[in-house]
């Protein structure tokens, strides 16, 4: 990696370091420029599931809060920080269509319904976080906290049950259009896998909030995380177990190259490690090695689909790969310029909000 990073600089004054003979695309420290690309589409997503994964996990938890403050000072620990996670969604979709239009085009039209189900929750969400405290009646406070926690559940749900249906497949034709029914999206895979999703998101938002909460709403985070710990953990072992039976093209890289299974051992020992440090109170590394399992899962993800993003389920061999769904070589370079530079602003100003509101929560007037 750091002799990725050590030639990276050079693509402000050039935009290829090389040329793959194999597949006639510009490289990069040996690295074509449409594998390159797929890691970084796959690094912002990573980096979007890891920060808005906890913030909707805390909001899938808002309802078991009963009393008013409890609710306030849930709200306000994602409060500092939920808009700017969600910029990596931005990002995210932004990169993917910058960087594979075919893709983009076929995912989007194939998972219209769910996709605009997703969009209304975001929208909901994010309105139900800024007018909740608008007015002081019990009535419109509990209409916009049952609105923002059932969205924050339905985001979460949303996000797994599409990369279910991304890993199952998806029936394509010739020039790579869906030609199935969207009702075929809920299908027990991506439910599975959506479910689980769901309760590692809860988790990671659980350990989020022990550290933002203290005194009873501590003690009651703290029960809500024991138990999201054992539901993860019971779903994680269905879908590893559903996959490794019935969907054996998942595990075909990792059975052809043995080396690879470092990557799922270090996922499993990762959240191994989460209850381990939450008996110890050891809470910001129980929430870092939440962090990494979402990493480390998604990591997974990306090894078992590549070269494929979007494989066709009917068996025809359409097939999106990084190679046929990609833009073109000139579009890629320029572009890879550009994440140099907007790339270490948005970490950099991450780290920045993150740093500024670090802490626990405490009630003023400019609170929700």
């Amino acid at each position: 990696m750091h002799h990725l990073i050590r030639f990276l600089p050079l693509l402000f004054l050039f935009q290829a370091c090389g040329t793959d003979a194999a597949s006639g695309y510009s490289t990069v420290a040996g690295i074509d420029y449409p594998t390159l690309w797929f890691l970084v589409v796959g690094a912002v997503f990573t980096g979007y599931g890891i920060l808005d994964g906890f913030d909707l996990g805390a909001g899938a938890w808002h309802l078991f809060f009963r009393k008013e403050e409890s609710r306030r000072i849930a709200l306000n620990a994602v409060g500092p920080v939920w808009d700017g996670n969600e910029v990596w969604l931005v990002i995210g979709g932004g990169t993917l269509f910058a960087g594979f239009p075919v893709v983009y085009a076929s995912l989007f039209s194939a998972m219209y319904i769910p996709l605009m189900l997703f969009l209304f929750a975001l929208i909901f969400r994010a309105i139900s976080i800024e007018f909740r405290s608008k007015e002081p009646m019990p009535w419109w406070r509990q209409l916009w906290d049952v609105s923002y926690s059932v969205s924050s559940a339905l985001l979460a749900l949303l996000l797994g049950v599409v990369l279910g249906n991304v890993l199952l497949g998806m029936p394509l034709d010739a020039n790579h259009e869906f030609t199935g029914s969207w009702l075929s999206f809920l299908n027990p895979y991506a439910l599975l896998v959506g479910v689980t999703t769901l309760a590692l998101f809860m988790m990671h938002g659980a350990i989020y909030l022990t550290m933002k909460t203290e005194g009873r709403l501590f003690a009651k985070v703290n029960q809500l995380l024991q138990r999201s710990i054992i539901a993860f953990i019971i779903l994680f072992i269905l879908t590893t177990l559903y996959t490794l039976l019935y969907i054996p093209h998942l595990s075909d890289d990792f059975r052809s190259n043995a080396s690879l299974f470092i990557i799922p051992a270090l996922a499993v020992l990762s959240i191994a490690n989460i209850p381990r440090l939450v008996t110890k109170r050891k809470y910001l590394s129980a929430f870092l090695f939440s962090a990494l399992t979402v990493g480390l899962l998604l990591i997974t993800v990306a090894i078992e689909l590549y070269p494929i993003i979007l494989l066709d389920s009917s068996g025809v061999g359409n097939s999106i790969t990084v190679y046929n769904g990609v833009a073109s070589n000139k579009s890629l370079g320029i572009m890879l310029t550009f994440v140099l530079i907007g790339g270490p602003l948005a970490v950099g100003y991450t780290a920045f909000v993150y740093k500024t509101f670090w802490g626990k929560v405490k009630m003023d007037e400019h609170s929700y």
